[in-house]
């Protein structure tokens, strides 16, 4: 269990799509739910992500999100739709406007999402990333501006994970996320891989041998084995997702997560900063919610 007034955060990244990106999102979430109050971030404009179709009940969505006035807690859980995994419930904030609605103006800093996963009052956070990595670095290098993927390692209590298939291109391009990634300094000690298997078969021997290099330079690495149920049906019922090899994998994503966890910060973990408008002490920086609101300490938001 985490502790009540603890928030871990697990930003879910890769070097591109196809990666497994929102299955791995998914998964952390199916198991960390039995021993913490979860919620997915979905970063993602609604037509580009799975999220939308895949709650058990779906909530008012981020559209609910007032724009122009405060917004208590409980306003922030009801914009949360549940998902059902066989560990017990989980939440998402995603948009579940009809397609044909104008896009929302969602928030790119990740101080923005931290504010209001701490307004829900979630323990576990788990990020469903879409930018790619390597090319976000690279950017915000060049053009001297600030990197979401440093955005999100630079969270409180923040263990990234980096999603690639177990394929010869993912790894290829994830080695080249994890240069960069070293080159910016970014904390590739505190970082989990998740090789996401793409079908039935053995691994190929250069994701093998990835694996075995990557184990020296980041935290910790997991296969996540092929599972047909979710090839076919995502994680629209995730409680059926019952394969022993599935469970196993998820639960050892889990344990390297915490292990990166509590070797970076202790055991247990310590308790979570309380988002602030920046005028108070030790606040995190004001920014952009999507209803443009910061979280005060007092446990709303104005």
């Amino acid at each position: 269990m985490l502790p009540v007034e603890s928030r871990l955060v697990v930003p879910v990244l890769a070097a591109g799509g196809g990666s497994g990106r929102s299955t791995v999102a998914g998964l952390l979430a199916c198991s960390l739910a039995a021993s913490a109050a979860t919620v997915v971030l979905d970063t993602a404009h609604r037509l580009a992500s799975p999220w939308p179709t895949w709650p058990t009940e779906p909530g008012a969505g981020l559209a609910s999100v007032p724009p122009d006035q405060g917004m208590t807690p409980a306003q922030v859980r009801s914009a949360a739709s549940r998902c059902s995994g066989p560990d017990g419930d989980w939440r998402v904030l995603t948009d579940h406007q009809e397609w044909s609605a104008p896009p929302l103006r969602l928030p790119s800093d990740p101080a923005a999402w931290y504010q209001l996963a701490a307004a829900g009052g979630w323990q576990a956070v788990i990020a469903d990333t879409s930018h790619p990595i390597a090319h976000d670095v690279v950017t915000s290098r060049t053009l001297s501006l600030p990197g979401l993927t440093a955005g999100w390692c630079a969270l409180p209590y923040s263990v990234p994970v980096l999603a690639a298939p177990a394929t010869g291109p993912g790894v290829a391009a994830l080695q080249i996320a994890v240069r960069a990634a070293s080159a910016e300094g970014l904390p590739l000690q505190r970082m989990v891989v998740a090789l996401v298997e793409t079908g039935d078969g053995r691994v190929p021997a250069v994701v093998r041998a990835a694996a075995t290099m990557l184990q020296a330079q980041v935290s910790g690495v997991v296969q996540i084995p092929y599972d047909s149920h979710i090839r076919a049906h995502g994680l629209g019922d995730a409680r059926r997702l019952t394969a022993r090899k599935t469970r196993e994998a998820t639960a050892a994503l889990v344990r390297a997560v915490l292990t990166s966890a509590h070797r970076s910060w202790g055991e247990p973990l310590p308790a979570a900063p309380v988002p602030a408008s920046a005028a108070r002490p030790g606040a995190l920086p004001a920014v952009s919610l999507p209803a443009q609101t910061v979280l005060q300490s007092e446990g709303v938001l104005a």
